[in-house]
């Protein structure tokens, strides 16, 4: 609890007239009045701590300006720094990036979490114009500093968090706040954790404040109301605005018992670490400096302070969750869209800083080594002070600031004229026709629209909103609007970049191997990489690398132009586009999952394969992309007994389709490169002959199982019908399978048709004359679309079925009426576009096989079935005689098969007679052409073991 205000506290007369003025004005006076002393007793019991605490918010310019004078001055022995304190290894790789980038832990594997939870990540972004950064800088860079880091550890913000803690159904969505472009994505679904976190948390009091400040956005009244007024403050009035600014908001936060709860065991956490180190060291609180946020800077738990009044908290222990620490890039659209800042705020807040460092008004820190240091700014920090500064006395500095109006710096407008200038020229850039005319109205508009809402000085929103007006007319001509270009010109959003020596092994071991190619890997930019295999052997681990980065990160980042990688497929010329840079985040991320890529891609196939909702569809994409990716027989033989497993334990066939497709290109390929299938291939097969048997019947008779599924299930059981008899499958099975099927949806009937034809249970004839009755029957008329979709799909398993189903297309359009036929193409459409899509370019094809190609000839054309019998499908030439020999005598003895395949083709099959001694050919032009050709009638001959024609 805070105590009241003494009568020798240099707040005395502010606490009297703040008192006086809730009296006067409140409805309420003793609750405001309560609130108001309740402030400046906050302020005053900050400031007489004998740890100098310094108040900041988050990426805040005027944070980071005092912070760095603050340093320079009081030059600290020892900086505690509100930051997770398991993230302390990782702070001198920040010299090895380029700003801003993020502290991250991360943990997979989670032990002592709810089930679900995971993963769990956390990242604290670091930019330039920040306090924390400053005094990183400082702290590292300067002989005999400590920088000790107190807040809570990664392992605790999980812990306090009912969210993943308890019931996982909870958890905040991945990737939340993440929509707004692809900046805004850099952190994904990490937690995020910053320095001063400084916004009212009673929304109707940040409602007040935006209207009657005149802003859209909270972003908008932090930079008028305080950033602004106190960029050039001395520190005393900035630290004691911070603090007071902190108490108001805190005191005003709505009693929710589990937000205030964490925030104040946060506060306990923090002190404690605090008096913890100094109990260690023997450090002087007067050599020190706690940095924290203003939230926190008004603390009232009895732990504040060097000397509490209680007797300690205690830290529970973490859990047995491995974290896994790294930095990563990140952006200022992705640290707004994370913490809920407005678009462009922290450009806006980069600028800022910039304007200042450049006037000369402060010397910032910046770590030795820094990518993107100006030349000659490295090495400043090591300029010592001749001695520490001590506590100055404390003044009352606060009636002066609230009480005085703000002041025009002629430095902005001399700013706002080069803001004016430069937006026109961008926006000719752009497409959009703007003049020197545009520049004045820009500026003119930019100072009225300051003075309609109350402001000294405009913003870089009042100038924002004056381009927009001004230069933005009915349309915009190219992809950037005058708004987004507003905020190209105040900074836009600067992205950073992790260095090579702070990237995980992973990332250096890809950048290593990838350096053949010749190209900088670390650009943001799309680089085209052109390859030539055959005439560049040496860039085949190359290209074998970044097939494996294809399928390890996002979209975009390793993009194949040509050149193509599958079973049996190797291509030896290949162009990429390669954007590693730009996805720097997910290939340090791949690096907290294994030392190599290899050994990743390995893991993310197990996973694949083992996961719970895992079907075998899954393990045979995994077994493929093992064979494709990986040289690992091992692994692809452990994955295909996994795939084996999965789809004897399936109770359902929704995956039938894809297991066949992907089954029959494995298949294809081990019968292709291998002399002998793998057992766990011919294990499969076994396993499905008999589990797709076995689920036939029920798969026909059941609604839920769609056509589709039972036509994949057919397609295993009769295109590889030959291969599991051959593995010790019997016949049977599938036929007494058959048997039982009773469907009663017309597209499983005429499914069902199909099969017995192909088992020889269904003549060709008998299912014809089942067509011809469905047809004549006017009730099945309207659903014979279905009867076709099966036929259709039938294709898969029955491919000889293809002219058949061409005759029965062909007879129900030269049947049927036009009364019914003309509403029966939608439904027939539709129904092949949604059950048979695959199947009917093989329709399309087997028509085109048996139409006549030309129109003319339509006219005198006949199909095969509307023949009567006896007719072949040519003028039949007159009966000859054929030599005897043991081909002869072969077919001759047995007619069965020519018989069938001359009805096949719509022939009547008729036998000449055959003479034993003929002196002249059947057919001259065959004679004359076997003459030409003999070497293949001799071969012919030879394998049937008789003499060539003709000898």
């Amino acid at each position: 609890m805070s105590g009241a205000t003494t009568t020798t506290s240099p707040f005395r007369a502010l606490r009297d007239q703040l008192d006086a003025a809730a009296q006067a004005f409140a409805d309420a006076p003793d609750a405001v009045s309560e609130i108001l002393s309740g402030m400046v007793d906050d302020v005053d019991r900050a400031l007489a701590e004998r740890l100098e605490i310094f108040p900041v918010c988050h990426h805040s310019p005027a944070s980071a300006l005092a912070m760095a004078r603050r340093l320079r001055e009081k030059r600290p022995k020892v900086v505690y720094l509100e930051l997770c304190e398991d993230l302390r290894d990782l702070l001198p790789e920040l010299r090895n990036c380029r700003l801003p980038v993020a502290l991250q832990a991360f943990a997979s594997d989670l032990d002592g979490f709810s089930p679900g939870a995971g993963p769990l990540s956390v990242v604290a972004p670091i930019t330039e114009a920040s306090a924390e950064y400053q005094a990183i800088a400082y702290a590292l860079d300067t002989p005999g500093v400590e920088l000790v880091l107190v807040d809570r550890s990664v392992d605790h913000v999980f812990q306090w968090d009912p969210a993943y803690s308890g019931d996982p159904d909870e958890r905040p969505a991945e990737g939340a706040g993440d929509d707004d472009g692809d900046g805004a994505a850099m952190h994904g679904g990490a937690v995020g954790i910053e320095i001063g976190d400084l916004r009212p948390r009673f929304a109707e009091l940040e409602e007040h404040l935006l209207h009657h400040g005149k802003v859209r956005h909270w972003s908008e009244w932090w930079d008028q109301y305080v950033e602004q007024p106190l960029a050039g403050a001395d520190y005393d009035t900035y630290r004691q605005v911070m603090v007071m600014i902190g108490s108001l908001f805190r005191r005003l936060s709505p009693a929710r018992a589990e937000r205030i709860a964490v925030d104040e065991d946060r506060e306990r956490y923090m002190w404690t670490r605090i008096r913890e180190h100094l109990a260690a060291t023997g450090t002087d609180p007067a050599e020190g400096m706690y940095v924290c946020g203003a939230f926190h800077a008004a603390s009232r738990v009895e732990e504040f302070g060097v000397q509490p009044r209680s007797e300690g908290f205690e830290i529970t222990p973490r859990t047995a969750t491995t974290w896994l620490y790294g930095l990563i890039p990140s952006s200022h659209a992705a640290i707004e869209a994370q913490f809920g800042l407005a678009g462009g705020s922290v450009s806006i807040s980069a600028a800022t800083w910039r304007k200042h460092v450049s006037a000369g008004g402060v010397a910032p820190f910046r770590l030795k080594g820094q990518k993107g240091t100006p030349a000659g700014k490295a090495g400043r920090n090591s300029r010592a002070a001749a001695a520490t500064v001590g506590p100055a006395p404390v003044a009352d500095r606060l009636s002066g600031f609230l009480a005085s109006p703000p002041t025009m710096d002629p430095l902005d407008e001399a700013e706002l004229l080069g803001w004016c200038v430069d937006i026109v020229r961008l926006a000719r850039r752009n497409g959009y026709p703007a003049s020197t005319a545009d520049a004045i109205a820009v500026y003119e508009t930019s100072v009225l629209l300051a003075g309609m809402r109350n402001r000294a000085r405009p913003t870089p929103y009042d100038f924002q909103d004056a381009a927009v007006t001004c230069i933005e007319k009915d349309t915009v001509p190219g992809r950037r609007d005058v708004r987004r270009l507003c905020e190209i010109l105040l900074g836009g959003d600067r992205i950073g970049e992790v260095g090579y020596d702070a990237l995980p092994p992973l990332a250096r071991d890809v950048y290593d191997r990838l350096e053949a190619l010749g190209v900088d890997l670390k650009k943001r930019r799309v680089q085209r990489v052109l390859m030539d295999l055959r005439e560049q052997p040496e860039l085949e681990p190359c290209s074998r690398l970044l097939w494996r980065l294809r399928r390890l990160l996002p979209q975009g980042a390793v993009r194949p132009i040509t050149g193509a990688l599958g079973l049996g497929e190797r291509s030896i010329q290949e162009s990429w586009d390669l954007s590693i840079g730009h996805h720097q985040r997910a290939l340090i991320e791949l690096g907290y999952e294994g030392v190599t890529v290899e050994q990743v891609l390995e893991q993310r196939l197990r996973a694949a394969a083992w996961d719970p909702k895992a079907g075998a569809a899954a393990a045979l994409e995994a077994v493929e992309e093992s064979i494709l990716l990986l040289d690992n027989r091992r692994l692809t033989d452990e994955l295909g007994r996994r795939a084996v497993e999965l789809l004897a334990a399936e109770r359902a066939v929704d995956d039938a389709p894809e297991v066949l497709r992907r089954f029959r290109r494995l298949l294809g390929h081990y019968r292709a490169t291998e002399p002998r299938l793998p057992a766990w291939c011919a294990s499969f097969v076994t396993t499905g002959f008999a589990h797709y048997c076995t689920m036939l019947p029920t798969s026909f008779a059941t609604e839920e199982t769609g056509i589709r599924q039972v036509a994949a299930m057919l397609g295993f059981l009769l295109t590889l019908e030959n291969t599991a008899l051959a593995l010790g499958c019997e016949r049977t099975q599938l036929e007494l399978a058959v048997k039982q099927s009773h469907p009663e949806e017309p597209a499983k009937v005429a499914l069902l048709w199909a099969a017995q034809t192909r088992l020889g249970v269904l003549s060709r004839a008998e299912l014809r004359a089942r067509c011809a009755e469905l047809l004549g029957n006017p009730l099945v008329v309207p659903a014979f679309p279905h009867y076709l979709s099966g036929f259709v799909q039938a294709l898969s398993p029955v491919p000889g079925l293809a002219p058949f189903v061409v005759e029965v297309m062909s007879d129900a359009f030269a049947r049927l009426p036009d009364r019914v036929l003309l509403p029966w193409l939608p439904m027939l459409i539709t129904t092949l576009r949604e059950h048979a899509r695959e199947m009917v370019p093989v329709l399309l094809r087997e028509a085109g096989r048996t139409f006549p190609a030309r129109l003319p000839e339509l006219d005198a054309w006949t199909p095969p079935w509307a023949r009567p019998e006896g007719e072949p499908a040519v003028a039949a030439s007159p009966a000859v005689a054929v030599p005897a020999g043991p081909l002869t005598d072969l077919l001759t003895a047995h007619p069965a098969s020519s018989d069938a395949v001359a009805r096949l083709l719509g022939v009547e099959p008729v036998w000449p007679a055959v003479e034993a001694d003929v002196s002249a050919p059947a057919h001259p032009e065959a004679a004359a052409l076997l003459e030409r050709h003999p070497a293949p009638a001799a071969a012919l001959a030879a394998l049937l073991a008789a003499p060539p024609l003709g000898a």
